[in-house]
């Protein structure tokens, strides 16, 4: 089996790990934080993500990353916290902008999400990793991951792992 990887920022990376560490198809979440190049080129909040393309499509993991982050919103967290796709092979990148363009009808405002190439990645210290999977019942997590995950069963059941969020099941 053969992974392909691409990298997602926009929120906190607590949230974005969790959100796609549920998914089927996805085998492995990097949290940490990622830089571009050029004016991108500071570190910001983001995962990389290792999924294997025969389970899980590039399309749906953009869809999920445009639904569960605030992807029409400029706002002033934007440099912490930038929306993007990091892709790391040009065809990514052509694919992306493709995916963003056909999914903008679904979205009220402009979706702000930039396709930028993924430079460079620094880890999260060990400690916040897996956060959510370590976490589930900390403040943060019920207040701001469980309603993603909410969000993931309600419209995308199909791609997430039932065992992963087996707790929230019940509470819709």
């Amino acid at each position: 089996m053969e992974l392909t990887k691409i990298a997602f920022g926009g929120g906190c990376h607590w949230c974005t790990e969790a959100v796609f560490q549920t998914l089927i198809g996805v085998e492995k979440v990097e949290q940490g934080w990622v830089a571009s190049t050029d004016i991108n080129n500071t570190f910001s909040e983001a995962v990389i993500v290792h999924f294997n393309i025969e389970k899980i499509a590039l399309k749906t993991l953009i869809e999920i990353h445009l639904l569960t982050h605030k992807s029409t919103s400029n706002h002033s967290m934007r440099t912490k916290y930038r929306s993007a796709i990091y892709y790391f092979y040009h065809q990514q990148k052509e694919e992306s902008i493709q995916i963003i363009e056909q999914l903008q009808g679904s979205f009220s405002d402009s979706i702000i999400t930039k396709v930028i190439a993924f430079k460079t990645f620094k880890p999260s210290t060990y400690e916040f990793q897996n956060y959510y999977q370590s976490n589930p019942e900390k403040p943060f997590c019920k207040n701001y991951i469980n309603p993603k995950l909410k969000l993931l069963l309600q419209q995308f059941s199909k791609n997430v792992d039932k065992c992963k969020v087996h707790h929230l099941i019940s509470t819709i």
